[in-house]
């Protein structure tokens, strides 16, 4: 077997290793792996017409709203958003276009990737994990603790996306 033959081998066992999981950010947490990119923004001329005006136009055949989200996926996309414009904290989104992760959710939701209903499931989610780690508190004040880390928030949100996809949603 020539060298080559050898290097080849050796990267294609190695390309079907499992992912690695280990626990960050929330103490007791495993973080599943997610690996979801953020959804396709629309044009300007979309995002400034109304609701009401899209349904009208989807109506007419104008206008294609992206089809909403179960909890599960509107959590990764959530991540998904946050990774692609930054995160922040103590503001839905600042001046240089970060977001927080309530931010990162009206986002999602006014873009029409999730509805109000699987916003509110996904929010539930991240209040379990939250508290199964042991904290009481809701999920954006906690994003606002001054010593927080983003990896935290990373594992927040794939631990509740995990949750909410081992439930059906």
């Amino acid at each position: 077997m020539s060298i080559d033959q050898k290097r080849l081998r050796t990267a294609s066992s190695s390309a079907f290793t499992t992912p690695d999981i280990r626990p960050s950010g929330l103490p007791g947490l495993r973080t599943p792996p997610v690996e979801l990119g953020p959804p396709d923004t629309p044009p300007w001329s979309h995002r400034l017409l109304p609701p009401p005006v899209r349904r009208l136009l989807a109506d007419l055949g104008w206008w294609q709203d992206p089809a909403p989200q179960p909890p599960s996926v509107h959590l990764e996309q959530t991540l998904a958003v946050l990774r692609q414009y930054g995160w922040c904290q103590s503001l839905d989104t600042t001046v240089t276009g970060r977001l927080c992760i309530r931010g990162a959710q009206n986002v999602l939701e006014k873009t029409g990737h999730t509805t109000p209903e699987a916003r509110e499931k996904a929010v539930g989610y991240m209040q379990q994990a939250l508290a199964q780690a042991g904290i009481n508190m809701q999920f954006f004040a906690w994003n606002d603790l001054p010593d927080q880390q983003f990896s935290a928030v990373e594992t927040l949100l794939k631990t509740a996306a995990a949750a909410a996809r081992k439930n059906g949603e």
